[in-house]
């Protein structure tokens, strides 16, 4: 059967085709932050107008666009929702037999003022946890655990968020880097060494910057040690590792440096006051109950089960060994090799698309995430019965949570397969000197409307390589920006938004938590964009990029 190519100008008219490509993101994002309308609704019509753009607009076959949208939707809910259904089923077990207060309380007292338990936990263990899982896990536990030490669900979200931008281009042992490789053919460890010449810089500026949001200038300045330890003890090896190693490691050994060199400062300095979470100024240290050594081992030990278990699930020669055994793949009816990109987003002579749904149940780092909360669970004595009875409780607590992120992933396969994902990405491209700085735009705009870095660079990487070729700029450096900017926009995607408020009982007030971020997203991407513009054109910035 001959595939159908893709039409990135069907009006003949650039302007009202980008217009017409963007309408379904304006209108879910309008929806949800305007109408305050909920996030599942939002989402399904949002894909219902990007079904009608695609056949009635961009010509795309009914039979495809419904096959792209099912497989996006399949996708959504394996291996992503995975994820997040049995991180929460953790979650639960760990609150309902109170380890979690356990938790919180230790915690607190290796960092009794919440700034500090902000950075420790939000950005370093935080960016821990993308390195070895990724896909929204780090957001869920954080937000969570932030929650627990009685942070409020908006605050407790939108930090996470804002948090979890640092580390998400090496996330889940470096698979965004490595999928650009894989889809432009650009080099994985030269495009490490470009993303590590451009985001330590805002790593080292993270935790002022979150600390900032929560306590204001000045609460910010008083613990202006931790946030420049933990800054600058994840941003140091994140550089080392990025250039003299690869992409692999960098956020497990960023993330367990920040974690252990800000532990080491508060056994040496504190802040002189310590600041109370229902207030904006000092109080006194609350008196908590003291725990047995053995209490606080088993309130630590699921996390600690957690962390090795995605850390081996993260292990490309396991994950390997887990496919052989089994891991079936199924060509997407209607849709596999049917759907012929055109030039200038693939070079001539580019092979159709791919859509091929993978069932790894065995690799999958939700699994490993199951196995996990059932090894902790029997270390909690719970009953199969009633880890059983916890599973199906939590399955109905997340369930518009998984439509949600179901249909998010719909409506991104459905605009990658009908083009107007690359209608919009070429009006981006085609902005002459000022390219580098909306490019990396793109790749904010790939994560915010995909929720992955990874998928931003599948859907724009390519562009990004051959544009940059065109511009006479380094297909290097704007692969790079594609994945530096698109950390930007983590925070700002619905998908990300969704694992927050679920992970912290506040799902419906996605609203509220676009608006308290958006101002960080947008301010953020500048400055990237900015940076990224000086390494294409300005000595001695230029110097940055590897030959």
């Amino acid at each position: 059967m001959t595939a159908w190519a893709q039409n990135y100008n069907p009006t003949g008219i650039a302007a009202l085709s980008t217009a017409l490509a963007a309408l379904p993101v304006v209108t879910l994002l309008a929806m949800i932050v305007f109408l305050r309308m909920r996030i599942h609704r939002a989402a399904l019509v949002a894909l219902a107008l990007a079904a009608v753009i695609a056949v009635g607009i961009f010509g795309m076959p009914a039979h495809m666009a419904f096959a792209s949208a099912a497989y996006g939707g399949a996708f959504g809910l394996f291996p992503v929702g995975w994820i997040i259904l049995n991180v929460i089923f953790l979650y639960q077990l760990t609150v309902q037999c109170g380890h979690f207060d356990a938790l919180r309380e230790s915690l607190a007292a290796i960092a009794p003022d919440p700034r500090i338990q902000l950075i420790l936990i939000a950005f370093a263990f935080g960016a821990f946890l993308e390195g070895v899982a990724g896909f929204g896990a780090p957001v869920a536990i954080t937000a969570a655990i932030l929650v627990q030490l009685r942070f409020k669900p908006l605050e407790a979200c939108a930090l996470a968020l804002i948090a979890n931008t640092a580390p998400v281009a090496f996330g889940a042992i470096g698979t965004p880097i490595i999928t650009l490789e894989q889809v432009a053919g650009l080099d994985s460890h030269l495009v490490s060494m470009m993303v590590g010449r451009q985001l330590p810089i805002f790593s080292a500026l993270i935790p002022f910057w979150i600390v900032a949001i929560f306590a204001g200038w000045r609460g910010m300045l008083a613990i202006w040690p931790a946030a420049l330890t933990a800054g600058l003890a994840f941003a140091v090896p994140q550089f080392l590792v990025s250039n003299f190693h690869g992409p692999w490691l960098v956020d497990v050994v960023s993330g367990t440096s920040s974690i252990v060199a800000t532990v080491v400062l508060l056994r040496f300095w504190k802040p002189k006051t310590l600041w109370r979470l229902e207030g904006s100024g000092p109080a006194a240290p609350d008196t908590r109950t003291a725990r047995g050594r053995g209490e606080l081992w088993r309130a630590w030990l699921p996390w600690a089960i957690l962390t090795v278990l995605i850390f081996i699930w993260g292990i490309p020669s396991v994950a390997s060994a887990f496919d052989r055994v089994f891991a079936p793949q199924f060509p997407v009816p209607h849709l596999h090799h049917l759907v012929q990109r055109m030039p200038p987003v693939v070079p001539v002579g580019a092979k159709p698309e791919a859509a091929v749904f993978k069932m790894n149940l065995l690799s999958a780092t939700g699994s490993g995430i199951l196995l996990a909360a059932l090894a902790a669970g029997f270390t909690m004595g719970y009953s199969p019965r009633r880890m059983l009875v916890c599973y199906g409780r939590t399955l109905w607590d997340v369930r518009l949570a998984l439509l949600t992120i179901a249909a998010m992933m719909a409506l991104g396969n459905l605009t990658k397969y009908c083009g107007t994902d690359a209608t919009m990405g070429l009006a981006l491209a085609h902005t002459g000197r000022l390219y580098p700085f909306f490019g990396t735009l793109l790749g904010w705009l790939g994560v915010a409307m995909t929720g992955s870095d990874t998928s931003s660079n599948v859907l724009f990487g390519n562009l990004q390589a051959i544009t940059a070729r065109q511009a006479g700029i380094s297909p290097i450096l704007m692969g790079a920006a594609n994945s530096s900017g698109g950390v930007m926009g983590k925070m700002m995607s619905a998908q990300s938004i969704v694992v927050a408020t679920t992970a912290t009982n506040f799902y419906g007030q996605e609203g509220r938590i676009i608006r308290s971020v958006f101002v960080s997203s947008l301010v953020l991407v500048t400055l990237m964009g900015i940076l990224i513009t000086l390494q294409a054109y300005c000595p001695p910035f230029t110097g940055m990029v590897p030959k």
